[in-house]
């Protein structure tokens, strides 16, 4: 939706205002969604988001990797059990990254930088207010939270420390640098976003050791936490040099003379990442419902769910990266009305992310023990959980890049209520049922297969929509 004020002088799109001789250089950006190759465009998008989000995937198994080496199922244990409040940060995550990112791509697309410019800064803002607040409202609601995590008498002490540092002291600067990430690559600077996130991520990988090693500060668990905590604050930092160097050259807005509450912003960035917060609201009940049935088995058998959960994380970050990569192009060209374009770039990035998913997951089944010693290699118990959980994971993986792909599409063009709607059936519908009723005929094990049943539906379901979506743009149907 277009939001673009003709009689306007300038572009309020800048870091803190760009006037119209900016507009020039500022233009060159456009080629990539208009002009490059289409493969090149793709590959210049998806390429560093899917390197971020691996490295992503590096600094949170680095946490586990490294309390493993203690040898303490209770510290890895920790990490684990705060793993869904960390996944809880997601929420606000989309709710004003995507939601922000995906009104910033539109309105570039037709040359509304009154909307990119106040999109922007809302997202920025809005994020900060409510990291802020998510750590005050885990700090006030701690006792019942630890409870609810499933912890007990012998994980609550770990995981509290873990979450000083991750939750209670780190929600605000972990929520703002993914936001930030978000809003400079809604204008196709993808390069400069994923050296963000990775400056951060590689930090915490060096930190950990450190910390956490009982050569060093000997921290355990809560040392992984004060690592993140740094880590996420330098990636802070390395995003407001950024755009002090970019001033007047790039769209990213955080003036806060730019910050607006209009109906027609606010409803925009809300439509499309309500639903995307939601869905990640969503995936934390689903983990922690699989936590909280794997407790009764044990430590041994959560250690060996979290080890599975991070392992699993790497294909699945490498699809969500694709699929988020490509989301500027695709918001882009369905603004400016280029559905062709449009429709190549989804067929591009889908193809590449389907064949990597295939090869991860052929080769975590045929070596998934391999895996789970590279945390745990001397505990026994561990290594046959962990090898059983690992194929269980692995197998939904292909299926969920298509799936990744149906919702980065509904976000880009605007279709909040469809993400909704597959959120809703992938946990409520499909995998949360699913996770109850395999533990029940299958204990513990069974639970390594929810997701597979869910994907082997939602796929199925996404592949449908997204060919009518593209045949009704083809038609000149529109989509509203």
């Amino acid at each position: 939706m277009c939001y673009y004020n003709k009689k306007s002088g300038s572009a309020s799109g800048g870091a803190f205002s760009v006037e119209m001789k900016d507009l020039q250089e500022l233009d060159k950006k456009t080629y990539l969604f208009e002009s490059a190759p289409l493969g090149k465009a793709c590959a210049s998008l998806a390429i560093p988001t899917v390197l971020s989000s691996l490295v992503t995937v590096l600094y949170n198994l680095a946490d586990t990797y490294f309390v493993s080496l203690l040898n303490d199922s209770v510290q890895n244990s920790a990490v684990t059990l705060a793993a869904p409040v960390m996944l809880a940060f997601n929420a606000v995550n989309n709710l004003f990254g995507v939601g922000a990112s995906s009104l910033m791509s539109r309105s570039l697309g037709c040359k509304d930088y009154d909307a990119v410019a106040k999109s922007s800064a809302f997202g920025f803002y809005c994020s900060l207010f409510a990291g802020i607040l998510f750590s005050l409202l885990c700090v006030v609601f701690r006792s019942p939270l630890l409870v609810l995590l499933g912890t007990d008498a012998d994980t609550r002490a770990a995981t509290d420390a873990y979450m000083l540092w991750t939750v209670y002291l780190g929600a605000a600067p972990c929520i703002l640098n993914v936001v930030m990430a978000y809003l400079v690559r809604a204008e196709g600077s993808a390069l400069h976003a994923s050296v963000g996130t990775m400056t951060g991520c590689l930090l915490n990988v060096v930190l950990d050791p450190i910390f956490i090693m009982p050569w060093g500060l000997d921290m355990g668990a809560a040392g992984a936490g004060l690592a993140t905590f740094i880590s996420n604050c330098v990636a802070c930092c390395y995003f407001f040099v950024l755009l002090a160097v970019k001033r007047g050259r790039t769209y990213v807005c955080v003036n806060i003379k730019k910050l607006s509450f209009e109906r027609r912003i606010v409803g925009s960035v809300c439509g499309v990442g309500v639903p995307a917060a939601i869905q990640n609201l969503l995936n934390v009940t689903g983990m922690t419902i699989l936590n909280n049935l794997a407790s009764p088995f044990g430590s041994d058998a959560i250690a060996a769910m979290g080890i599975c959960q991070k392992l699993a994380q790497v294909p699945m970050y490498a699809a969500l990266g694709t699929s988020q990569g490509v989301m500027p192009l695709v918001s882009y060209n369905y603004s400016s009305g280029n559905y062709p374009r449009m429709k190549g770039g989804v067929r591009i990035t889908l193809s590449a992310s389907l064949a990597l998913q295939i090869a991860v997951t052929a080769l975590f089944c045929a070596f998934p023990a391999f895996f789970v010693r590279l945390f745990m290699s001397d505990n026994a118990a561990v290594v046959e959980y962990g090898r059983r959980f690992l194929i269980g994971m692995s197998l939904a993986q292909p299926l969920m890049c298509v799936d990744f792909m149906a919702v980065g599409i509904f976000q880009a063009v605007g279709l909040g209520k469809y993400s909704l709607i597959f959120a809703i059936l992938r946990k409520i519908v499909l995998e949360i049922p699913a996770l109850i009723v395999l533990n029940h005929f299958f204990p513990l094990y069974g639970l390594a297969y929810a997701q597979l049943c869910a994907e082997l539906v939602l796929a199925a379901i996404a592949a449908v929509v997204m060919l009518r979506i593209f045949r009704r743009l083809e038609q000149g149907k529109g989509l509203r």
